[in-house]
């Protein structure tokens, strides 16, 4: 902690607000996350988090499966508390009574390119919801600001990632072109940037009740309600922080 002390007060100026906004009980955090591979702002969040309840309260982050197969990096996450995207691994987490916090827009999310900085993409993808349900846990919708300024994403890479069979061999739909430090424009397949110094804010937004009878599980409407409502929030959240 002492070097993300020095991370969180001078190098990004980390702003967290909103913590009385959360519930008493084990909540399913709901963000965005910018920066590619390393998406600051999900790691300013998570140091944050420990920062403020010096270990009394626990938030486990969750990574894509490369990331957590990755040499050191793999390493540190696991001793960290960053657990597996994965319902067996989340699901425990909530049972042990611990706080876990998911990014569902995944790789589509942190590397979107940077003209669409201030755009919400959870990419469609609704499984927490289901997940909140079976787990009996209350959303808590998270906004965030200035990850996308760490590094420039200046092209997405979609038809590239498709023939490179990305997607095939490491569950990725991106091969995201960059401007970074300190190689310059670079296609980064794996990361290869040092994280510039930009502002990262963030805000706990109010949380979303949830109801937790199994068969809202099937109810697709009504997931479908709960996914709008809840990206809906997000960007709210996020328009606001960006105005500052």
């Amino acid at each position: 902690m002492i070097v993300w002390d020095f991370l969180l007060d001078y190098y990004f100026r980390s702003e967290t607000t909103g913590w009385e906004r959360l519930p008493d009980s084990a909540s399913m955090l709901i963000g965005i996350h910018s920066g590619t591979w390393l998406t600051m702002d999900a790691w300013t969040l998570c140091a944050e988090w420990y920062r403020h309840f010096h270990g009394r309260r626990v938030l486990h982050g969750t990574a894509h499966d490369v990331l957590m197969a990755m040499p050191g990096l793999g390493t540190y996450f696991r001793n960290a508390g960053v657990i597996p995207a994965n319902r067996e691994s989340v699901g425990a987490a909530f049972s042990a009574g611990h706080d876990v916090v998911i990014w569902p827009g995944g790789e589509v999310d942190s590397m979107r390119s940077w003209k669409k900085r201030d755009t919400v993409v959870l990419d469609g993808r609704k499984g927490f919801i289901r997940q909140a349900i079976r787990s009996g846990v209350p959303i808590v919708p998270v906004a965030t600001t200035g990850g996308p300024d760490t590094v420039f994403v200046l092209s997405e890479g979609r038809n590239l990632a498709k023939i490179l069979l990305l997607k095939k061999l490491f569950r990725c739909d991106m091969a995201p072109l960059i401007l970074g430090f300190p190689f310059g424009i670079t296609l980064e397949a794996f990361p290869m940037h040092i994280p510039l110094p930009a502002k990262i804010r963030t805000e706990i937004l109010d949380p979303v009740d949830i109801d937790n009878d199994p068969d809202r599980i099937n109810d697709i409407a009504y997931v479908d309600k709960k996914y709008k409502e809840i990206e809906s929030r997000i960007q709210e959240g996020v328009n606001r922080l960006a105005k500052k």
